[in-house]
């Protein structure tokens, strides 16, 4: 007679809340600790380069500049934006964005290095452990909101509820609340794992083996049943440099003209032609994109109006070129990271128009309107010590020529040191010393 044979019983596969479940060899506190101090480092530049992009609109000078009007004593760090040096802005703002995404990488890296804690029961163990966790939620949740929203931005595509530059604001905030209380948490224990000769050996991750088993008291990231290693803790930080070497590669061309833009994969205003000739530079809107009309243009219908205490000036382009001219060699650097490289601008300073207009001496600045008839930034304010620098122009031609109409012909404002918003284009009038 035959018997039957007895059932397998089938094991449960572990659940994500078993120290089993995760068996990367490679995860582990040394792997974890190199990563957190990397973006200690990147994310404070990050954050200080930002800060000084919201300062460099002069938020506090008119409502049109702030985009964040309700951001109380957030506001404290502002300051005069200086022209000096005239490419300030250009650096501050290409290292915020080109660092910010060569920081990708290591940013997922460090993101699925951790997750194993995510799913840890209990979830609070005490009150510490219950910082730690709120500084986490905070940290992720805004490092992934404001990387999220900042590609968005730089690759045009505004798919925002509501101002990108008041969401990144305040999620930067939000961000750095918890990037600070996670770092003062975190860091003593980031630094001993650094400085541990047995960590360094690397014999917890690369050489115990599969089957050595990890105390979680000591390194409770270090799975206590790894897989057998396809890639060693070298290669996988290897493999992450490498991720961020292509993305800075991919992407810091687009601050420069010529064949280095083309290295630009995957930053707007990279590849695109911008056509030849001395209008053959970035632009960042077209004027049919805001309804500028070239009949609005036209030399029977455009009038400058130069306002201020003196009253009224009406100036048409003609009595604008019989003015004084001055040349100014000049980038323009916008905020989502892209820059051109130095051009030759030829106009009227501003401040030889402040003085037509009577501009006092301890005038704020000025306001500039724009013929734009949509989109952000049709009009904007110019602090005083921009409208006295000698280079600041109402540039009327650019490297020899005429401006083109998408560069803001028949009169656009140049500014060193502007973010290229604020470098109005198609200009209609200015009123000196009301803001």
């Amino acid at each position: 007679m035959d018997h039957p044979r007895p059932r397998r019983l089938s094991k449960t596969p572990p659940l994500p809340t078993e120290p089993g479940f995760w068996r990367s060899p490679v995860r582990g506190l040394r792997f974890t600790a190199v990563l957190g101090l990397v973006l200690l480092v990147g994310l404070t530049l990050l954050f200080v380069t930002g800060l000084l992009s919201y300062a460099a609109y002069n938020p506090d000078l008119a409502s049109v500049n702030d985009k964040t009007p309700d951001r109380g004593w957030l506001g404290f760090y502002l300051f005069d934006w200086p022209t000096h040096p005239y490419w300030l802005y250009r650096l501050t703002q290409g290292v915020h964005v080109t660092v910010g995404i060569a920081l990708i990488p290591v940013l997922l890296a460090k993101l699925w290095s951790v997750i194993p804690r995510l799913f840890t029961l209990p979830p609070v163990t005490s009150l510490a452990h219950a910082l730690e966790r709120i500084s986490l939620v905070l940290l992720v949740g805004g490092a992934l909101f404001e990387f999220i929203t900042g590609v968005l931005n730089i690759q045009l595509d505004y798919l925002f509820p509501g101002s990108f530059y008041r969401l990144h604001f305040y999620g930067a905030w939000v961000f750095f609340g918890g990037f600070v209380a996670h770092a003062a948490l975190k860091m003593p224990k980031a630094l001993r794992v650094i400085r541990s000769g047995e960590l360094r050996s690397g014999r917890r991750g690369d050489e115990a083996g599969a089957g050595a088993y990890r105390a979680p008291d000591a390194d409770d990231l270090a799975s206590p049943a790894p897989a057998a290693p396809t890639v060693s803790r070298r290669g996988a930080f290897a493999v992450v440099g490498t991720g961020s070497l292509f993305m800075l590669l991919t992407t810091a061309g687009r601050s420069f003209d010529g064949p280095l833009r083309r290295t630009a994969l995957l930053a707007p205003h990279g590849w695109e032609d911008p056509g030849g000739g001395p209008n053959g530079f970035q632009i960042n809107k077209t004027a049919a994109a805001v309804g500028v009309r070239a009949g609005d243009t036209a030399s029977d219908r455009w009038r400058l109006v130069v306002s201020g205490p003196a009253g009224d000036t009406h100036l048409s382009r003609a009595q604008l070129l019989a003015m004084a001219q001055h040349t100014a060699e000049l980038p323009i650097a916008c905020v989502e990271g892209w820059a051109t490289s130095n051009q030759s601008w030829r106009g009227v300073r501003l401040r030889d128009l402040a003085a037509l207009a009577g501009y006092p001496a301890d005038a704020p600045g000025v306001f500039v309107e724009s013929l734009q008839a949509r989109g952000s930034f049709r009009s904007g304010a110019l602090r005083d010590n921009q409208v006295r620098d000698g280079r600041s122009l109402l540039a009327l031609k650019v490297n020899g020529a005429d401006l083109s109409l998408d560069h803001g012909f028949p009169a656009r404002i140049i500014v060193p040191a502007a973010p290229g918003v604020l470098n109005t284009k198609w200009v209609t009038k200015l009123t000196f010393g009301e803001l």
